[in-house]
């Protein structure tokens, strides 16, 4: 998507990103009245054909930009190529800043409701704190796009990994709903603005020709937190009975992804 954009690129990456958002507040919604009328597994098949149906019709429609293949100017489209942009101090920085962030991106989506019935939150109100974030993040992905525009987006970035981290405090200090809901909605804020700067920072920095390979790659960062982050969580709360711990590696993790982020942004734009 984001080569085929050029001065509003944040923006553009916010709207095509904000499904993300949508999904994490209206899925869930939806799974809870399916399991009403049926059985869950039954209700997860469903769910899963809707997913392989509709994910393969919206992916036939996608067309790729003219500036991806160098159509628009009769050659190569400008940039790096993959082996070109790993090679360069930016890129390491970035993926060093994705691999930190993304264990307190993952943490919350997997433990924030098990944190809220530990409080003595209903089952009802602790799973809607994962609806909270996704509208947290619906709202990052729109704001955030526009400011970044305007702020410049590896800036905006460096921003969001701190508020990501800070938003933690709300966590260690809520005894109830309220706060839990502040924190799903400030961290579903940070963490859907920096989802949805990502690809437009790949574009920024890297260029268009092998743009989908660097995303791609990025992502890889993220999924390692992804598979870690949560189940290194649950091994601490299981130890300790609380999830004090986990919260202030987060924090620390928070800061160390704010400062890669920084260092990413002072390496500066690659040459191509």
């Amino acid at each position: 998507m984001q080569p085929w954009f050029t001065t509003r690129r944040g923006l553009a990456g916010g709207i095509a990103s904000s499904g993300v958002g949508a999904g994490t507040l209206l899925v869930p919604v939806l799974v809870a009245m399916a399991i009403g009328p049926m059985p869950w597994r039954e209700a997860m098949r469903v769910l899963a054909l809707g997913v392989l149906v509709l994910g393969l019709l919206a992916a036939a429609l996608l067309k790729r930009a003219p500036a991806a293949t160098g159509a628009d100017a009769g050659g190569s489209a400008s940039g790096l190529s993959l082996r070109e942009t790993l090679r360069t101090s930016t890129f390491r920085w970035f993926y060093l800043a994705t691999v930190l962030a993304s264990p307190v991106m993952f943490i919350p989506f997997a433990h924030v409701s098990a944190s809220a019935r530990d409080l003595g939150l209903s089952e009802a109100l602790a799973v809607g704190l994962v609806g909270l974030i996704g509208v947290g993040s619906l709202v990052g992905r729109f704001a955030i796009g526009v400011v970044a525009d305007r702020l410049g987006r590896a800036q905006t970035l460096v921003l969001m990994q701190l508020s990501m981290g800070a938003s933690y405090v709300l966590w260690a200090m809520a005894g109830g709903h309220v706060l839990l809901a502040l924190f799903a909605l400030w961290f579903g804020l940070s963490y859907g603005s920096i989802v949805s700067l990502l690809p437009a920072i790949c574009m920024d920095y890297f260029g268009g020709k092998s743009v989908a390979s660097v995303v791609g790659t990025l992502y890889s960062g993220a999924a390692l937190g992804n598979l870690l982050g949560p189940v290194l969580a649950g091994a601490v709360f299981d130890h300790s009975g609380h999830y004090l711990g986990v919260m202030a590696v987060c924090g620390v993790l928070s800061l160390c992804a704010t400062w890669a982020s920084r260092q990413m942004k002072r390496s500066g734009q690659a040459r191509y």
